[in-house]
């Protein structure tokens, strides 16, 4: 027997050469490449597989790590370990809207408002907008998911005076682009996009399922009327393991 058909089977070979968090990440490798693990599965606990393999939870915690490194498996804070599915190809053009993005992909869209608040306008968001610092802006935090999984967490900023009935049309219609067209903006474009990285917060990694040490994605967009009016400028975050940014022109 193999060292790899060893640890299939539960058992893993103790001698030197071959970590046994190793031969652990091997076994699950076989089992997701066979078919046996198919995307999306939940995993077992690390206490159901520590007592599969006999070792403590520190060896399991290092073999899913080195998985996870390889995007084999995803891993959600507080929900667990799943085998990782397909990346998401979320396009970035002149005219984004995320309903027509992930259906494209063939899943289903899905929307839901974090939060709603109004603001002053710091500098950064003021020159964005065009407006003088201070002002009031309309703050809305959305997160967007495809099939069931988070993909972005978006925070939008609006100037306050052309949208004060964003927050009562969203409470309704967690949908931004329709608020935006019954507040007199029926179509807008992306005028200028910004493409980062770095680790997220923990209430992001909380919000968008995924591990602290994984990074995220961030886009800045600066979105016009058809008149060339700034009317939103949006930070979004996305799990750089889900999703791929596809640029067109």
């Amino acid at each position: 027997m193999t060292e790899t058909a060893a640890a299939v089977a539960g058992t893993l070979v103790r001698r030197d050469g071959v970590a046994l968090w190793r031969q652990i990440g091997q076994a699950l490798e076989a089992e997701i490449t066979a078919g046996a693990l198919p995307p999306g599965t939940r995993l077992p606990t690390e206490a159901a597989l520590s007592a599969r393999f006999a070792v403590n939870r520190h060896t399991i915690r290092r073999a899913m790590e080195e998985l996870e490194a390889r995007g084999l498996v995803r891993i959600e804070q507080g929900r667990g370990s799943f085998v990782a599915e397909d990346v998401v190809d979320y396009r970035l053009g002149p005219r984004t809207r995320f309903s027509e993005n992930i259906r494209r992909d063939n899943r289903a869209p899905e929307g839901r408002i974090i939060r709603v608040a109004e603001v002053d306008a710091d500098t950064t968001i003021a020159e964005a907008l065009r407006i003088r610092r201070g002002r009031p802006v309309i703050l809305v935090e959305r997160l967007a998911l495809a099939d069931g999984r988070p993909v972005v967490l978006g925070t939008h900023h609006f100037p306050a005076p052309r949208f004060a009935k964003l927050p009562a049309l969203l409470a309704a219609d967690a949908s931004i682009t329709s608020a935006m067209a019954a507040c007199g903006v029926p179509d807008y474009r992306r005028q200028l996009t910004r493409i980062t990285a770095r680790l997220p917060t923990p209430e992001e990694a909380d919000l968008l399922h995924q591990a602290r040490s994984r990074p995220v994605l961030v886009t800045e967009a600066v979105n016009v009327d058809p008149a060339g009016a700034v009317v939103d400028v949006t930070f979004g975050r996305y799990p750089a393991g889900r999703v791929q940014l596809v640029v067109e022109s």
